[in-house]
């Protein structure tokens, strides 16, 4: 059972993280770790 719930999870960021880049890739700015674009405060350029 354990096994499964981590796996699940990994496959989860993994998405995450692949559609963070996809987003920053559109958007065309790829600085911002946050994923935003860099349209959140904290990423201003």
């Amino acid at each position: 059972m354990g096994t499964i719930i981590v796996g699940s999870l990994l496959a989860a960021a993994v998405v995450a993280v692949i559609t963070t880049l996809v987003k920053n890739k559109i958007k065309g700015k790829s600085s911002c770790s946050c994923g935003c674009g860099g349209d959140c405060p904290h990423c201003r350029h």
